[in-house]
């Protein structure tokens, strides 16, 4: 056989899929099933069919549906760049640049809405994975924003609040928003960044402790 029949079968063979990109197929699938059906109205073999592999194979990445889960919250709960820029922003009391960190982080567009389906469900279903998700996807970022507030309130620059009742005000807001949008499909009437901007100058215009003369 010469050559170029050679190059020829080669270019016409499917690719193996290797065990990095297998896994992170299945993550994928398995995500997108959890989210349009929760963790109990999912099983391992609907999973397996949707990602065209056997079960078998399946169970060879991921034993359980809780293992697939819990790969499911450390492939998409990526927030290092995230942390480490909101960190900057409370050392340097920058109050706007850290509400704004946050809530663009969630407001912005092409926002994926799987992992806000994954935790309205799990909570729903009331299963273990509901705190392990809450911990990972929410807590962290509440507890800074807390702390921030309640450190800005001993700095006189905002006015006396309940600082974790604060925290999870703005956080609603967010969270509303997204609901509204990426769950109900209700249209947006600002851009993604418009309404970031907002609901920013909303809620800081309320917390900022006002001069006298002003």
């Amino acid at each position: 056989m010469n050559r170029t029949k050679i190059a020829s079968r080669q270019r016409h063979q499917p690719s193996r899929t290797s065990g990095h990109e297998r896994q992170a197929s299945l993550i994928s699938t398995a995500a997108s099933l959890f989210a349009a059906n929760g963790f109990t109205g999912t099983t391992t073999k609907q999973i397996a069919k949707a990602a065209g592999v056997s079960e078998a194979l399946l169970f060879k990445y991921f034993p359980t549906k809780h293992a697939l889960y819990t790969a499911i919250l450390a492939e998409k709960a990526q927030y290092s760049e995230l942390r480490e820029a909101v960190e900057e922003a409370i050392k340097k009391r920058d109050d706007e640049r850290l509400f704004t960190l946050l809530a663009s982080y969630r407001i912005r567009k092409g926002t994926d809405p799987t992992m806000l389906r994954l935790l309205l469900f799990s909570a729903l279903e009331g299963h273990e994975l509901s705190d392990m998700f809450f911990q990972q996807q929410y807590r962290v970022f509440h507890d800074l924003l807390a702390g921030y507030i309640r450190r800005r309130i001993e700095d006189g620059a905002f006015r006396s609040v309940d600082p974790v009742l604060a925290a999870k005000a703005f956080f609603g807001v967010v969270l509303h928003h997204r609901l509204l949008h990426d769950i109900f499909g209700l249209p947006m009437h600002l851009s993604h960044e418009a309404s970031v901007v907002e609901y920013v100058s909303l809620f800081l215009g309320g917390l900022v402790r006002q001069s006298p003369d002003s």
